[in-house]
């Protein structure tokens, strides 16, 4: 799932960024060796018949076949081509993440309005915060693979105390052909104004402002189905592939060391490891690669989103915020700063070194002389 190395480059060192360049999981070396071992196994058959299995008419005809493939494939615009396709694709990926959704901003504002300690407020903040992960399991489960099979069937969901048996015989009786992720929303709205109605909530402004937030949760959730329903477009998902593809299938014959002897223009070496081609191979088939992995991150690549953590993590975090945590408040005490002007945090040893750099304006050091002084300079 998610390969993560934030506190690696925390500081930028040249030694930082090599150990990235020799990390496996997540990397491009994990993505393409096995293209590429095709590849350089089809372009040292090619050279060593060129070599040794050709007579000298059938070299004459490889070369003019391999100074073809080299005019020609200029007339491919790959940079173009999978520059806009890889940057399409990243801003779906991060699109996707954004719109995942947490429920800790509505949880914590049921826990702050839905003001009783009793068991009815109790239950009222606990159902509201497991509607909401309900909601998100409902959908994340029919659009990744990963939660998927996680909660194979619905029977899954109640046994893991998002849903009972009475709630699911009201979910299954909704007669609906699309897809019923609202249901468990609708309950929660409905909840939060059957508690305004019990003066569970102490007015309707704080009702709305819930209300709000649970639609922009809903609205989430929606762009979540919408974005595994909308692909980028098959087309041209399919142009960029037979672009790299094909591109690096002509290479096999274009980049091939001719006989220096001969004087073809730009044959003057003659080596038997395509060193540049190799680097080139890595940057375009990579670039196309990248794009395979974050095409759908709800899946189960390195590079794909920790889903079922989140859905775990959302459950626990609300019913903590909801129940565990509900009215608990430490004691008021004066801080360590009561009496001071300006509050002084003391340093570590591993933090005195680092230099400040305050926000006192960058002009503000410039001094210049008034008007009179000017005068009595003459």
């Amino acid at each position: 799932m998610t390969v993560t190395y934030s506190l690696e480059c925390s500081t930028s060192t040249l030694a930082t960024f090599l150990k990235l360049l020799l990390r496996w999981r997540g990397s491009i070396y994990k993505l393409m060796y096995k293209e590429a071992i095709i590849y350089l196994t089809l372009y040292t058959v090619l050279s060593l018949v060129y070599r040794h299995g050709l007579n000298e008419d059938q070299r004459v005809h490889f070369e003019k076949l391999s100074l073809f493939c080299e005019r020609s494939l200029s007339f491919i615009p790959l940079t173009f081509i999978l520059g806009f396709y890889v940057s399409m694709v990243v801003t779906r990926w991060w699109d996707v993440f954004m719109n995942i959704g947490w429920p800790d901003r509505i949880v914590l504002q049921v826990a702050c309005y839905v003001q009783s300690a009793d068991q009815k407020g109790r239950m009222v903040r606990r159902t509201v915060a497991r509607y909401l992960n309900l909601a998100q399991t409902l959908v994340l489960r029919d659009i990744s693979s990963a939660v998927k099979k996680r909660f194979p069937t619905i029977e899954m969901v109640i046994q893991s105390g998002f849903m009972n048996e009475e709630e699911l015989k009201q979910y299954e009786e909704v007669k609906c052909l699309h897809h019923k992720y609202w249901i468990p929303i609708q309950w929660c709205c409905t909840l939060l104004c059957k508690a305004r109605k019990e003066s569970l909530i102490e007015n309707d402004l704080l009702l709305n402002q819930m209300i709000d937030d649970i639609m922009n949760y809903r609205q989430n959730l929606m762009m979540l189905l919408n974005y595994d329903w909308i692909s980028v477009p098959l087309v041209y998902t399919q142009v960029v592939t037979i672009a790299v593809y094909g591109f690096f299938a002509a290479s096999l014959m274009a980049r091939q060391y001719l006989n220096p002897s001969k004087n073809y223009p730009g044959h003057n070496v003659d080596l038997y490891v395509p060193i540049f081609t190799i680097l080139q191979f890595v940057f375009y088939m990579g670039w196309l690669k990248v794009a395979e992995s974050l095409i759908n991150p709800l899946g189960e690549d390195d590079d794909d989103f920790e889903i079922n953590y989140i859905v775990e993590r959302n459950l626990q975090a609300g019913y903590l915020i909801a129940d565990e945590n509900y009215g608990r408040i430490p004691p008021l005490e004066r801080d360590i700063h009561w009496n001071d002007v300006q509050a002084e945090i003391p340093h570590t040893a591993a933090s005195i070194g680092l230099k400040d750099n305050p926000q006192i304006g960058s002009a503000s050091a410039i001094e210049y002389a008034f008007f009179s002084e000017i005068e009595n300079l003459f």
